[in-house]
């Protein structure tokens, strides 16, 4: 800052994560019931266009978050798996409802016992379905998480104890 004149200085990786955290495509990988609370958030009531995720994008090419909503199977496990290495870097993952994030109450041979177990995950928003307001706050919270990234947008690699961690960290 140089005395007598007005500079606002920031960091270069503060400016960049401001931009990214206003600006989400996100690509909806609805596969159940928990569908209709996703797209409640949409509505005029909950605009989920004020923070800056209003346009969704319907090829994985042109997102940068993926909400995965509802059961996964094993069966649509490669398919999710497929869609997530198609994304451009950098790239979140939001786990949307109790059967994407731990499997719900199928506990069976078919249902994936949540998706972290196929591709990381940043933000897990747990409910049967989860309401549209804590649809909001797993938001706010990854867009706090894309502030605070580096510049690069590069995940962390996680060990399992950090992934046990950051999946009790829910909305």
């Amino acid at each position: 800052m140089f005395a007598g004149e007005n500079f606002i200085t920031s960091k270069l990786d503060d400016a960049i994560g401001w931009c990214r955290k206003f600006s989400l495509f996100q690509y909806p990988f609805v596969t159940a019931c928990c569908g209709m609370e996703y797209m409640a958030t949409a509505c005029s009531h909950y605009d989920v266009d004020r923070f800056g995720a209003g346009f969704p994008r319907f090829s994985p090419r042109q997102a940068d978050v993926l909400f995965v909503v509802g059961t996964i199977s094993h069966k649509m496990a490669p398919v999710l798996k497929r869609i997530c290495d198609q994304m451009a870097e950098p790239k979140w993952i939001v786990a949307f409802g109790v059967c994407t994030c731990t499997g719900g109450f199928y506990d069976n041979y078919a249902t994936v016992q949540g998706i972290d177990t196929i591709v990381p995950v940043d933000v897990y928003i747990p409910g049967c379905p989860p309401r549209p307001e804590n649809v909001l706050d797993g938001l706010i919270k990854l867009q706090d998480r894309i502030q605070q990234q580096h510049g690069t947008g590069i995940r962390p690699v996680l060990t399992p104890e950090d992934r046990a961690r950051e999946r009790s960290f829910t909305v």
